[in-house]
C-alpha cells in the first residue's frame, strides 16, 4: 500500500467515524441537534443555559460546537462567543472562544486541503467560493489576515479557500489566530455585559463599528504594502 492510499484511508476513516458517532452514540444526535437548532435561532440565551448544563465540561463542549459550526455554516460563531462571556467572564470567554474558532479554522482548512474543490464548493457554494479566489488573488499572502479582522467576511469561507491555496499551516495558523482576536475580545465584552439593556445596544453598535473602522485602516495600509512590494518586484 502507497503513502497516497494510506493518507486517503486514514481521510475517509476519521469522517466515517464521525458519521458514525453522530448516530451510534447514545444521546450525541439530540444534543447535536438541539445545539444546532439554538444556533440556527441566535438564541444566546438558550446557548448560555445550553453550555452552563454541562458544568465543568462546559467549555469542551463550546469549543465542540465552534467546531460544528464551523462545519455546519452558516450557523453563527458570535451566539457561542457571546454565551461563552456571559458565563465565564470575558477573558475566560474570550480564550475558549479564540481556541475553539481555531480549531474549526484548522479542520475546515485540512477538509478543504484533503478532499478539494468539488467538496468546498458543496459546502460553501460555488459562487461564494469564486468570490474568495479573487480575494485570495488580490491580497495573496495577507488575505487571511484581512479576511480575519473584517467582520461581514464568512470565517468559515476564508478557512476552506485557505485550505485550497498552497500557504502553510502555520502561516494560516497565525493569519487566523490574529486576525479573528480583535473581534473575539470585542464580542466577549458585550457578551459580558449582555444584561445592561439599552446601553447594551449602544455597545454592540459602538463595538461592530470599532472592528470595521480598525479593518479598513488595516486593510489600507497593509494594500500599500503590498503596493510597494510589487514596485519593488517590478524595479
Amino acid at each position: 500500500m502507497n503513502q497516497t492510499t494510506k493518507k486517503w484511508l486514514f481521510r475517509i476513516s476519521t469522517l466515517a467515524v464521525l458519521v458514525l458517532a453522530y448516530f451510534l452514540v447514545p444521546g450525541l444526535k439530540d444534543q447535536v441537534n438541539r445545539a444546532a437548532g439554538i444556533l440556527a435561532r441566535a438564541d444566546i440565551k438558550g446557548m448560555k443555559q445550553y453550555l452552563a448544563g454541562f458544568g465543568i465540561w462546559g467549555p469542551i463542549v463550546s469549543m465542540a460546537l465552534m467546531v460544528l459550526q464551523a462545519l455546519a455554516a452558516p450557523l453563527p460563531a458570535f451566539v457561542i462567543t457571546f454565551a461563552n462571556a456571559w458565563i465565564w467572564g470575558w477573558a475566560w470567554g474570550a480564550l475558549i472562544s479564540w481556541s475553539g474558532a481555531m480549531i474549526g479554522a484548522v479542520i475546515c482548512f485540512y477538509l478543504a486541503r484533503w478532499f478539494g474543490r468539488p467538496l468546498v464548493e458543496r459546502m460553501v457554494g460555488k459562487k461564494a467560493l469564486e468570490i474568495s479566489d479573487r480575494f485570495f488573488n488580490r491580497y495573496g499572502r495577507y488575505a487571511v489576515l484581512i479576511a480575519r479582522l473584517i467582520p461581514v467576511i464568512s470565517f468559515d469561507l476564508i478557512s476552506y479557500a485557505g485550505g485550497l491555496t498552497n500557504m502553510s499551516l502555520w502561516q494560516f495558523f497565525w493569519t487566523t489566530g490574529l486576525g479573528q482576536l480583535p473581534a473575539t475580545i470585542v464580542y466577549s465584552i458585550l457578551g459580558e455585559n449582555i444584561t445592561s439593556g439599552a446601553k447594551y445596544r449602544l455597545w454592540v453598535f459602538c463595538g461592530v463599528a470599532s472592528l470595521l473602522v480598525l479593518s479598513l485602516i488595516i486593510k489600507k495600509k497593509l494594500e500599500g504594502r503590498l503596493v510597494e512590494e510589487g514596485d519593488q518586484n517590478a524595479s
